[in-house]
């Protein structure tokens, strides 16, 4: 009988010893293993505290051992639980784009609930060669840092969102000089692969850029000419709709918006006229449309397009006559990655009815039509004398052309500067892959008048 007495008293000094010598757990898994073989040991002790006849002297001290090790199981239970429910934000980041977003806005769609961080931030040094015009400074500019916050309520609810900060100023009243502004803030409803539900300030589902546009995942230090200028790229509006995948290879994304405001359209494109969410107007509705396509046979490869119509008159009087200003965008897109190799091109059109009155009201031509294309290709050459590493070296090149008065109205000249081309070539460098450094030269021309060629050097991040 002192024998087992011995037992459990050295069995309790034990596990008192290892409880109060406990070493900080690195990660959610160890902790949760330590409490598992804590509570086997209690319950083993409790067996054997049962089967013997101790000593009050004995019974105390177990009694009392055991209350302890209950009680910091239960406290480390309760921390491990806090830790999962409430402020989750993953021990090792995956950057992986998920329903149309960018990777680092898409984290909050990998937590188990709670709270996730993730952001962006790029900035650029441009340097003017050529024929040079008064404004056309050589410059540095820290371009934008964003934030992005998502809280996942439950595994159905969950709110998303990105806050920019502009060019390091709030801007002092003058948007060029920089703005802190919401780019999307959006409630998602999960129901159903096949259907979902998305409402607030949304992304509008167009092109490349507008949805993923940070720096990392897209080639150059300036994003494509032709999603800015054709689609109004970081174009955004309140709305809702719905969102899924039809089968395993085949998304759509789907909005009924606030419709553009014609007024703010001018001779260099419609990109004036988005709402933003600020106190946008709502007389007049859009519709946008997207669908994309990964076919298993091409792994890597994207085929996919999008529309927008809608019209943009907004109940108001251009030149003392109103009008609807029926607008369409169109747009197609096709990605392939295969290996080091990285290939896009897109596509896209425009039409805006009573361009004629606009352009009596604005005092400039506004096109009846618009379009721009470009294509671009790159390759990633370190893995050629580096096989395992994690870096990325690509060479690449792109070509763009566009015209946001391919169709003058009628009675109104055309504008020949708008009609552009560009030839880009540069380097992207990757350290690690959420880290970018950028070098690029682009040639520009334009069918009427001069515009310069930069070289622009810069860098970005996610997180």
């Amino acid at each position: 009988m002192k024998l087992k007495h011995t037992l459990i008293l050295t069995t309790l000094a034990t596990l008192s010893s290892q409880a109060n010598a406990l070493e900080k757990p690195k990660t959610m898994e160890e902790m949760w293993k330590i409490i598992e073989a804590q509570q086997q040991q209690i319950d083993a002790m409790k067996t054997q505290m049962k089967t013997a006849i101790p000593t009050q002297a004995a019974t105390t001290q177990g009694s009392a051992t055991v209350q302890t090790l209950e009680r910091k199981t239960n406290v480390l239970s309760q921390e491990v639980e806090k830790l999962r429910t409430n402020l989750t934000i993953p021990e090792e980041a995956k950057y992986k784009s998920a329903y149309g977003l960018g990777p680092a806005a898409s984290k909050v769609y990998q937590v188990g609930k709670g709270l996730s961080i993730g952001g962006y931030g790029e900035a650029i040094y441009q340097d003017y060669v050529g024929d040079k015009k008064e404004e056309d400074k050589n410059n540095a500019d820290l371009e934008r840092v964003v934030l992005y916050a998502g809280y996942k309520f439950t595994d159905r609810i969950l709110f998303n969102s990105e806050i920019e900060f502009e060019h390091a100023s709030s801007g002092e009243g003058d948007e060029l000089k920089g703005e802190v502004g919401v780019e999307f803030a959006a409630l998602d409803f999960f129901i159903d692969p096949l259907a979902n539900i998305r409402t607030g300030l949304v992304l509008m589902p167009m092109g490349f850029i507008n949805q993923i546009h940070e720096p990392p995942f897209f080639y150059g230090n300036h994003r494509p000419e032709v999603e800015q200028r054709i689609i109004p790229s970081t174009w955004r509006e309140m709305g809702v709709g719905l969102f899924g995948q039809i089968t395993p290879s085949l998304t759509y994304t789907t909005y009924l918006v606030n419709g553009l405001d014609a007024s703010g359209f001018q001779s260099s494109g419609i990109k004036e006229g988005r709402g933003g969410g600020s106190q946008a107007k709502a007389e007049d509705f859009g519709y946008v449309g997207r669908m994309d396509y990964t076919p298993t046979a091409l792994p890597g490869m994207t085929l996919g397009g999008s529309v927008f119509v809608g019209n943009s008159g907004q109940n108001q009087s251009f030149a003392g006559q109103k009008a609807d200003v029926f607008t369409q965008l169109y747009e197609g897109h096709v990605q392939w990655k295969y290996r080091g190799l990285e290939f896009r091109t897109l596509g896209s059109w425009g039409h805006i009815d009573n361009a004629g009155i606009l352009s009596a009201a604005a005092g400039q031509t506004i096109g009846s039509s618009n379009y721009g294309w470009y294509s671009e290709v790159g390759y990633d050459i370190f893995p050629l004398f580096r096989p395992d590493t994690l870096q990325y070296l690509a060479p690449f090149f792109r070509y763009e052309r566009f015209d946001t008065i391919a169709t003058a109205p009628t009675g109104y000249s055309d504008d020949g500067t708008q009609d552009q081309r560009i030839y880009q070539f540069g380097l992207q460098y990757k350290p690690i892959p959420n880290v970018v450094i950028k070098a690029d030269y682009r040639n520009r021309t334009a069918r009427q008048g001069t515009v310069p060629d930069d070289f622009n050097l810069g860098f970005g991040f996610i997180f």
